[in-house]
């Protein structure tokens, strides 16, 4: 039993479906494991009655000879989705203890096919920040070494898989959101294209970029929740892609001989540091040894992608967010004298200092007389960088290049100066503006023995080929196996 937090997903799920051990087993070894590592502060809530609950539901199905692809396979969700047995605070005290009447999409279609929840994973408040310090509630730390942070904002997804504290989790990406956090803590995640997950029920920061995406051990595990997790929704989400569920597992082990991957000049520039810089390298050799053939790309407007986020996600953010003023949910300032202290107090309580922020730079950028001067321009500079990869689609197949420039740093490192964690957005912002499905695979160790992830950008609906691609690195790499020690 001490190892089946050892076990990836696909491996559960056989484990499972053959009785070797039982869905509420592998629920109580789990949640066994939540209690015993809470000092990371990657859940925010649990509730092990609903959990095993559950999982005895799951142990019923399997019984009778159900075949769901994840029937009894734990896992847990970002703060961001809401859920009908468990809390839903988008890490927020804005949000804290309320409960939702139903279940976001993303957790039904899981549900369906089988899972058990562990429970609510913390992140960055209403999903805004790189570091998962921005928790209303407590930051998470990084278990590769736990001064630093861990990413964000599915700062919290990121530390449960590479704990071990769960075999997967949910996270959400809207400007890298999913990537970045799996680099730090060298596990794998991927968002896919824009449109392909439903986010009925994701608690929305910036509609136009949010997509929901699975974070796990391996590709192989990802493709498996990726297949449960997408599919149109069209009566409940109006951004939902009308283009069938699709079995990403199916192309898995396809070779990769010939396999055009781009590497993007303007990734390689100032700014990234020599240890990232050379385990990318390195990874991108690896990729040559299993009949790959690199191409330089140029993606010119990379530097611009930072301004142009900056500016749609606060918009975007203002808006969403004006919904949260005391007076239908959520919560209410106590003391008040009229409708407007009401709405004032509400929100300088309950909103933390980047949300705040975030709100007002996207106020400022849709005020008559600077909806033209900027949020039109950032609009405008959005299409060419979407034009940019389609230029460059046409010389390779994927994309590759790092995650983030660094490594993760020290808690509180960023603490006085918020630019510094815009800036370490740089290469995930240009693929979420495009909106397109992108990867991060672990591919080796910084500075530190920190982990490093290579990212992987894919054209439009091209998830199946990414997936591949991470899965025939992961065939010849062992980077996906390691953990941090004690965990």
């Amino acid at each position: 039993m001490s190892q089946l937090h050892d076990l990836t997903v696909a491996q559960l799920a056989a484990r499972l479906a053959s009785k070797d051990v039982s869905a509420v087993e592998t629920a109580r070894h789990f949640l066994a494991r939540a209690r015993a590592h809470e000092s990371l502060g990657a859940y925010l809530a649990t509730d092990e009655d609903v959990t095993l609950s559950q999982a005895r539901a799951a142990d019923e199905r399997i019984a009778t000879a159900d075949k769901a692809a994840l029937l009894g396979v734990p896992m847990a969700h970002k703060d961001i989705f809401v859920t009908k047995d468990f809390a839903s605070t988008a890490g927020s005290k804005m949000l804290e203890g309320y409960r939702s009447p139903f279940d976001a999409t993303v957790v039904c279609k899981l549900a369906a096919a089988g899972v058990v929840t562990l429970g609510k994973l913390n992140c960055d408040e209403f999903a805004m920040g790189s570091s998962n310090e921005n928790s209303a509630f407590h930051p998470v730390k990084n278990p590769w070494d736990t001064s630093r942070i861990p990413g964000g904002s599915s700062g919290g997804s990121a530390v449960a898989v590479a704990a071990r504290l769960a075999p997967a989790a949910t996270g959400t990406d809207t400007g890298g959101s999913i990537r970045q956090p799996a680099s730090f803590c060298g596990i794998t995640g991927i968002k896919p294209t824009y449109g392909r997950a439903s986010r009925y029920g994701m608690i929305a920061f910036a509609s136009s970029l949010d997509q929901a995406g699975p974070m796990a051990r391996t590709a192989e595990d990802c493709a498996l929740l990726l297949s449960a997790m997408c599919g149109p929704d069209p009566d409940r989400d109006s951004t939902s892609l009308d283009v069938p569920a699709e079995d990403f597992t199916k192309s898995l082990d396809a070779s990769i001989e010939g396999l055009r991957i781009g590497v993007p000049k303007e990734f390689f520039g100032e700014g990234l540091s020599n240890d990232v810089r050379s385990t990318i390298d390195a990874a991108l050799k690896e990729y040559e040894k299993l009949g790959a053939k690199l191409v330089e790309v140029s993606l010119p407007r990379t530097e611009l992608a930072i301004p142009v986020y900056y500016i749609i996600a606060p918009a975007e953010a203002s808006s969403n967010l004006s919904r949260f003023d005391g007076v239908k949910f959520g919560h209410r300032a106590k003391q008040y004298g009229d409708l407007l202290e009401m709405y004032r107090k509400t929100r300088a309580e309950g909103f933390g200092d980047e949300v705040k922020r975030r709100i007002m730079i996207g106020t400022y950028v849709l005020s008559h007389g600077y909806y033209d001067a900027y949020y039109l321009q950032a609009q405008k500079i959005r299409r060419m960088i979407a034009d940019d990869f389609q230029q460059a689609f046409r010389q390779c197949d994927v994309i590759a290049g790092p995650v983030a420039p660094t490594v993760a740093w020290k808690l509180g490192e960023h603490g006085n100066d918020p630019l510094a964690d815009y800036l370490a957005d740089v290469f995930t912002l240009p693929g979420s503006l495009a909106g397109l499905p992108g990867m991060s695979i672990p591919c080796g160790f910084g500075a530190g023995h920190m982990p490093v992830g290579l990212q992987l950008l894919g054209n439009y609906f091209a998830e199946a080929k990414l997936l591949n691609a991470a899965h025939r690195f992961q065939q010849a790499t062992d980077f996906h196996l390691r953990k941090p020690e004690g965990y």
